[in-house]
């Protein structure tokens, strides 16, 4: 079990647990007064769904993956916001485009040429086998609003193989490089997208975030700013 301040994560029945990934997508994806149709792709716990939930009062969000939803359904019954989200059990490759998507998010398999565990759940979870980029992008393409927004997080190593896949139908409006300690190559990078022609009229951001201090459980201004309103020692 994984407590927040507004909700509580139960994962003993998903493969993947909470991780410092999901949350940073959760709380650094930027969220508009006038998103009402959120997405969350590959959705698990049901972590990201409810941070966004909690960010974005007037929404309802939407939580997909191949794998059985019903802990995060569980999660979000027991949350604030139940009314607020849907759980589906369904490929995204498959997930029917009624209404588009003001914002979609993910934290996606990235591992494609590195040795599959042995563990089917978590090899779902983190390889490309079931979702390669490609048809992650097209899903995108294809359920977002014409200025909607998708946000991902990755290796830093995978994003350019996650813009190949985009194939000049999404461009970059912000990317946030983020660090363990102040030493340490950026790990993780933190995009944000949007169909070209929307993007054109956006100047893009790119900035960097250090979690922590190279102490010890200490960690920099930024980022316990940035995940206070989430985590209790902050």
């Amino acid at each position: 079990m994984f407590r927040f301040k507004q909700f509580t994560i139960r994962q003993d029945r998903c493969p993947m647990k909470v991780g410092t990934d999901g949350v940073l997508l959760g709380a650094w994806t930027g969220v508009r007064t006038t998103d009402r149709r959120l997405l969350d792709i590959g959705t698990g716990t049901g972590v990201i769904a409810l941070m966004l939930a909690q960010r974005a009062p007037g929404a309802q969000i939407t939580g997909i993956d191949i794998a059985d939803t019903s802990q995060a359904r569980e999660n979000a019954d027991a949350s604030p916001w139940g009314d607020r989200l849907t759980f589906m059990t369904c490929p995204v490759q498959q997930f029917p485009a009624r209404e588009p998507f003001d914002l979609i998010v993910s934290n996606p398999p990235f591992f494609d040429d590195s040795l599959l565990c042995p563990d089917a759940g978590r090899t779902a979870a983190r390889h490309t086998v079931t979702l390669p980029f490609s048809e992650l992008c097209e899903a995108v393409v294809r359920l977002l609003a014409p200025a909607g927004r998708f946000a991902v997080v990755l290796p830093c190593s995978e994003v350019p193989r996650l813009m190949r896949a985009a194939g000049g139908r999404l461009a970059v409006v912000r990317r946030t490089e983020v660090h363990t300690t102040p030493r340490r190559a950026a790990h993780r990078t933190l995009l944000e997208l949007m169909p070209v022609a929307a993007a054109a009229d956006v100047v893009p951001v790119y900035d960097e975030l250090v979690i922590g201090t190279g102490i010890p459980e200490s960690y920099t201004a930024e980022y316990r700013a940035l995940t206070r309103e989430f985590y209790l020692k902050f």
